[in-house]
């Protein structure tokens, strides 16, 4: 809609900077308690959550000259996420033959409190064009099956299903969107 404005601020931020950290915090809290309810019926032992937040450390990565981590403030507040990084391309596994400069998206999160006011397309928008900024012509992405909000809002946006691209072991839906 014409004149329509949008709580949401975007901007780059320090991928170990105390916002980005609490919101990586929420983001791991939320994605492991799932895939724990999921699999086991319960939330994640406090201790392994723990082990598994310093292990799943991958800040540098989202940090230039081949990354960013762009954090969202909804009416002000840090609600959300969205980190780029260049894609280490090895030429198998992206649905694609092409060698065309690629960038994947991680950790778009958007907190409970700010979901339904628009933050993910916002985020997504946004990743997209850091990318782009960064060189790249194509954006991946991986997720699980379980997050049907997060492979919706990719479906929505033109992102295609691809091949397997990653390792990841929690990862069972891949995706790719030319720039």
């Amino acid at each position: 809609m014409a004149g329509m404005t949008t709580a949401w601020t975007i901007s780059p931020e320090p991928a170990d900077s105390s916002d980005a950290l609490a919101l990586w915090r929420a983001y791991y809290t939320e994605m492991s308690d799932r895939w724990f309810q999921v699999h086991e019926g319960r939330d994640t032992p406090p201790d392994e959550l723990e082990r598994e937040v310093v292990a799943a450390n991958d800040h540098a990565t989202l940090a230039p000259p081949s990354g960013v981590l762009l954090l969202g403030r909804y009416e002000g507040e840090p609600a959300g996420t969205a980190g780029v990084r260049l894609f280490a391309f090895d030429g198998t596994g992206d649905g694609t033959s092409e060698r065309e400069p690629t960038a994947e998206l991680k950790r778009l999160f958007v907190r409970k409190e700010a979901r339904g006011t628009g933050g993910g397309p916002v985020l997504l928008a946004a990743a997209e064009e850091a990318a782009r900024a960064l060189g790249a012509r194509a954006m991946l992405l991986d997720t699980r099956s379980d997050l049907t909000e997060a492979w919706s809002l990719y479906e929505r946006n033109g992102y295609e299903r691809t091949a397997r691209h990653n390792d990841d072991v929690y990862a069972e839906r891949w995706y790719r969107k030319r720039l």
